[in-house]
């Protein structure tokens, strides 16, 4: 079984946007049982609460649910229990390196680097665009989807 995780700053707008999206690939793909998908945090500000209405009302658009999913904090340990780790820009991939104290194994990596960009999901917190996160966030997986 292959364990990934999403990483975004809060975890209530990329990463579980992210997570649930391809959950619903593999789902449709019939590969569910092959994947263990999660998504955490890299700060403590949002933790215990739940997906942003944005998020879920984008997810929703697409019969998707997010129901009881709530922010957690990505922690040390986390490294040796999953196989890859997708952050959504730059400072989450510092962040991750700084939590896990490095990646030896080369388990961190960017969401659209699977789409051949080497540039950042905007966080829709501060831009208030979920259609352009969600745009981008699946061209990373639909290549992302490719590799796994």
């Amino acid at each position: 079984m292959t364990k990934i995780l999403f990483v975004c700053h809060g975890n209530i707008c990329r990463s579980p946007m992210a997570e649930f999206l391809l959950k619903d690939m593999v789902k449709k793909a019939g590969r569910a049982d092959e994947f263990l998908i999660e998504s955490a945090a890299t700060s403590y500000e949002e933790i215990g609460n739940p997906v942003h209405p944005g998020t879920k009302r984008k997810l929703a658009e697409h019969g998707i649910s997010a129901k009881g999913k709530r922010a957690r904090k990505l922690v040390n340990s986390d490294y040796d229990d999953y196989d890859l780790f997708i952050g959504m820009d730059g400072a989450n991939i510092r962040n991750m390196k700084r939590i896990f104290g490095g990646d030896p194994e080369g388990k961190v990596r960017l969401i659209l680097e699977y789409a051949g960009l080497s540039r950042d999901v905007a966080d829709p917190w501060y831009t208030g665009n979920f259609d352009v996160t969600y745009d981008d966030i699946m061209l990373g997986l639909e290549g992302l989807m490719k590799e796994i």
